[in-house]
Formats: structure tokens, sequence, C-alpha cells
């Protein structure tokens, strides 16, 4: 699989945008998710021997795992061009139709975000994948009439951080395969440390790296932020990026020495202090933290039934030994 050369290194590393700066640019860059890279080094080799564009192809899972980066190795790999919008963004049928119409012959078009698209415009979107044709209404009343565009052929990379709002119909028709993207090891997290830290001129000491990656909860995006705050702490500090250093650094971000902020403590605080460690209900733990009860379930709480901390029951929420352990509480003490 050829991939066009990198680009020559910036020359200043605190230029631009830092996110997109650290983003691999070749397959042999992009650390973890081997099982993915595998069927898509499939997928692409096949559609270039057909000389075809590849079948159309969605990502889902967790922020920060990596589902933009692939969408974009993947046009490198293909040499196709990119078209990049998300699902908001798409707020009538028209703002799709005037996309996809400017799309040329193997381009790719990359919606992030897909789950937010409106239900009337995956209607419309879907011919357009299936039979390459857009079918549009002009008019309203007894003189509307349907006239039918015909595409050139393209790939669709959609990314999703919520596949269970996505209609059925639209995700069956994602032919080149529906791909769920898996959190990072220790080790690979630790190796896109190093990654990050060359590419950033940083100079980090082995031990700071591992340190760095068991608290980046599975995640590169928080891995590359945690390491760009401490190079900023080393910085002022006229310091390098040793082990203490970065315990200092990611102490005062309020993230402790397994990844949790102050906001999964508070949480684990009011289970474990106000109610006896559970069981607890939702609603009440939102009410108890001043917190609406989507954000404590859908960002906080996925970490915390990750590492074993928190357990969901049908009475209600419960903290578990581990959590007791880590909080320095006295399990003995909890209600049964």
């Amino acid at each position: 699989m050829s991939i066009p050369p990198q680009n020559s290194p910036i020359e200043d590393k605190d230029a631009g945008f830092l996110d997109q700066t650290l983003r691999p640019v070749r397959w042999n860059e992009y650390i973890g998710q081997k099982n993915i890279k595998d069927n898509l080094h499939i997928l692409l080799t096949a559609a270039q021997e057909r000389k075809h564009p590849p079948e159309h192809i969605l990502f889902y899972g967790p922020p920060g795992l990596g589902k933009t980066t692939l969408a974009h190795l993947i046009a490198k790999e293909t040499g196709a061009q990119m078209k990049v919008t998300s699902g908001p963004a798409i707020l009538k049928v028209g703002d799709l139709a005037s996309i996809v119409t400017n799309l040329s012959a193997g381009d790719i078009l990359f919606i992030d975000e897909i789950h937010r698209l409106n239900k009337a415009i995956e209607e419309v979107l879907y011919p357009a994948m299936e039979s390459g044709t857009l079918d549009i209404i002009i008019g309203k009343g007894p003189s509307a009439r349907t006239i039918q565009l015909d595409l050139p052929p393209f790939t669709l990379i959609a990314a999703t951080t919520r596949i269970a709002m996505i209609s059925s119909p639209l995700r069956s028709r994602f032919s080149g395969g529906v791909f769920k993207l898996e959190f990072y090891s220790d080790n690979e997290i630790a190796e896109i440390i190093k990654r990050s830290a060359k590419i950033l001129d940083i100079e980090i000491h082995p031990d700071a790296i591992k340190e760095i990656a068991v608290r980046s909860r599975f995640t590169p995006r928080t891995a590359n932020y945690h390491l760009k705050r401490c190079r900023d702490y080393a910085q002022i500090n006229k310091t390098t990026l040793t082990k203490e250093v970065v315990e200092k650094a990611l102490s005062m971000l309020g993230v402790d020495i397994i990844g949790l902020t102050s906001a999964d403590r508070e949480i684990l605080k009011v289970i474990i202090g106000k109610f006896g460690g559970g069981p607890v209900g939702l609603n009440t733990i939102a009410a108890a933290l001043s917190e609406e009860q989507a954000t404590i379930e859908e960002v906080y709480e996925p970490y915390l039934i990750q590492l074993g901390l928190l357990e969901r029951t049908p009475r209600g929420r419960t903290a578990t030994d581990k959590a007791y352990k880590h909080m320095g509480e006295k399990g003995a003490e909890r209600l049964l």
C-alpha cells in the first residue's frame, strides 16, 4: 500500500492546530486498532485493483479514539480528495444536494457525528449511497415534480459516537463495513505519547511517558492533551519532563494516578459519603452534584464502570470495593 510522503516537520511546533499536527499521516504511524487496519487494508487494496472507489464505511466508538484520523488516512491511501462536513451542519436537503453534486468521481465524503442528521435528509441519502442518484422535489402542491440527478461514484465515510441513534436502514447501507474502535492499552498509549513528544520536540523521560499513559483513560486524545499541559508546566518551570514533573502538572489539573478527574471523584464521594455506597438513583446523584443526568451517564460513568469502580444495578448506582480502596474509605461501613 503506497502512502504519500510525510510532510516535512513544521518549523514552529507551537503554531497552527496541534491536534492536526499530531495526527498520523501514514498507516504505520497509526498505533492500535490492528483488526480495523487489517480489514481496511483488504477493502482498499481490492477496490484499487478493481479501479473502483471503496465502499461506504462507518466508524463508531467513544470520542478521541481516532475515527477522523482513519478517514484521513483512507483518503491519503486512495489518493482521493476528501470533503468534510458534519451531521449538525447539514440542515436541509438542499445542503446535502449541494455537497454531493459537487463531488468528483472517486471523492470521499466524510460526515462526522452522522447520528445527528435529520431523518428527512437520511431518506435522500439512501439512494445516493445505494444507486448513485439524488431525488429532489421541486415546487409544492399539485405542481411539485421530482427530478433525479446522477452522482459520480464516491465513498461515504461516516463517524459517530452514538451508533444506536443511527437508523437501521442507514446502517445497512455501509456496505464496506461498520467498525467499532476499541480503547487503547497503556503500552499503545505510551507509543502514541512517544511519537507526539518527538513531533513537538519535547524532551521526556521514559518513566514520565508511562505516568502520562496510565492517567490517559485509554484514549489518545486525552494522552496528547495531558502531554501538552505537562509540557507547558515544564516550560514555565524551566525543566524537562520527568515523572515528578508529570505528577505535579497532572495534580494541578485534578487528574489522579488512575486518570480520575475531580468530577469523577465527586461522584464516588457522593455515592460513598452521602448514600453509604448505594444503590442510589441517577437522578439523586445528579441533584446532589447539581449536574445533568445525561452528563453523568454519558461522560463520567463509562470510565468509572470500565475501571470497576462503579456498578449499575436495577436499584441504582453502587460503589465497588475497589472504589472504596481508591478513595481511602472503609468498605465495611457500606450500607447493604
